[in-house]
């Protein structure tokens, strides 16, 4: 009974006629039937039955109760109805908030894919050059990057990824090959300006040693593929995700540098606003990229 609303409990108490036929229905005693109206009649401050040992009759502030509470439980079951419909079937509006390069490149062909599969789904892929707060915009999922900066966010690592160090060869035959973190120092380093972190400093660790290095160059920005245009021109050492440089590693239009150290992570997140149950569309979406990224990697051992 403790799981019935006070709305649904009065009604089904009118309905039966008498505090012992609901208690027989609800599987509790009478007392307990007693002992909740009563408490329900506090908090309204109301008398919602005129009650004597033989006879109930609904009060008029009981009537009016009855009659709207009724139309409450109907809109609440409808309601419910559609919620159910909405997580079971993947439809309506899905809004999407992704960083601008990952975004174009990953993220939009996918969205391309997905609409084909699920084509009640309309979506809305929103790309900023920083992470948009999901819940102040309304946004129903998010694509993170690195580390998770709050630990009350909602987060489902979708794929694995790492940061790397890299450099066109024409840049290294020109200036050498840096043999340890300390030579980054002597070396043309291409900075990307993509968040409040402190700018210009790498961290790099191998097994328990620590190294923070505060590099320079003559080239900044705060857009990965101007960097990356720049590192591809021979410009210098640029630290960048493995979804971005991959291809040039293949292709040798870039060599990765000081390998054997490790940079921080720079895995793949879906995010969503602090709520319970995820809707259907939204469910599907990100179990959709998931597994398009593990195909990938189970195809080509590189999900880039």
């Amino acid at each position: 009974m403790n799981d019935l609303s006070d709305l649904a409990f009065f009604s089904i108490l009118v309905k039966q006629g008498s505090l012992a036929a609901v208690a027989r229905e609800l599987g509790v005693t009478p007392p307990a039937v007693t002992k909740r109206l009563a408490n329900l009649e506090q908090r309204l401050g109301v008398r919602l039955l005129n009650r004597t040992t033989r006879t109930m009759s609904v009060t008029h502030e009981g009537e009016i109760y009855l009659a709207e509470g009724a139309r409450i439980l109907s809109e609440i079951e409808e309601l419910e109805r559609t919620v159910s419909r909405s997580r079971a079937v993947p439809k309506g509006l899905l809004r999407i908030n992704a960083t601008l390069g990952f975004g174009r490149k990953h993220i939009a062909p996918a969205v391309s894919d997905f609409i084909e599969k699920y084509p009640e789904i309309e979506v809305q892929l929103q790309l900023s050059d920083r992470p948009l707060n999901l819940a102040d915009q309304a946004f129903d999922v998010g694509i993170r990057i690195g580390e998770m900066p709050d630990a009350r966010i909602i987060a489902r690592k979708i794929a694995s990824n790492r940061r790397m160090l890299c450099a066109a060869p024409s840049y290294l035959k020109r200036n050498g090959v840096p043999s340890a973190p300390k030579d980054l120092q002597k070396h043309q380093c291409i900075v990307l300006r993509e968040n409040d972190a402190a700018y210009g400093t790498w961290h790099l660790h191998r097994g328990k040693r620590q190294e923070t290095v505060k590099v320079r160059g003559v080239v900044s920005s705060n857009d990965g593929e101007t960097t990356l245009a720049w590192a591809l021109a021979g410009h210098g050492i640029l630290m960048r995700s493995q979804w971005d440089v991959a291809a040039y590693l293949r292709s040798g239009r870039l060599v990765e540098v000081l390998d054997d150290w490790l940079l921080p992570p720079s895995d793949i997140y879906a995010v969503y606003p602090e709520r319970l149950n995820l809707s259907a569309k939204v469910t599907a979406f990100v179990n959709f990229i998931s597994e398009r990224f593990q195909s990938r990697i189970g195809e080509q051992g590189d999900p880039w």
